[in-house]
């Protein structure tokens, strides 16, 4: 149950700074509610994955995969650019979660 918690906490967190975009400075109302809920519910699931998940591991794959859904999530919502130098960014940013992720369960 903590590792879905986990996968929705990273969603949520995704929604909350894509809507950040969205929110042009906060100067339109629906995307700047969807900042505070996505953020507010995003921070909420993490508490309680944390509840029974290490922090190393769980806090590596929300902030990793936060990081690879926000840079994809521009891409596709806002037509952001990406090139092979970000693709490869995003191949390192999991290389480094799963790294941590394995070894802080071999630990």
């Amino acid at each position: 149950m903590a590792w879905v918690l986990l996968v929705l906490a990273i969603a949520a967190e995704v929604v909350g700074t894509l809507s950040l975009k969205a929110s042009d400075g906060f100067s339109r109302l629906w995307p700047s509610v969807a900042v505070v809920v996505g953020y507010g519910l995003a921070f909420t699931l993490l508490a309680f994955a944390l509840k029974t998940l290490d922090v190393g591991p769980a806090y590596a794959l929300w902030a990793g995969l936060g990081t690879v859904g926000a840079a994809v999530g521009g891409w596709l919502v806002f037509s952001e650019r990406m090139n092979l130098l970000t693709v490869a960014g995003i191949a390192i940013v999991i290389i480094g979660v799963v790294a941590i992720t394995l070894g802080e369960s071999r630990a």
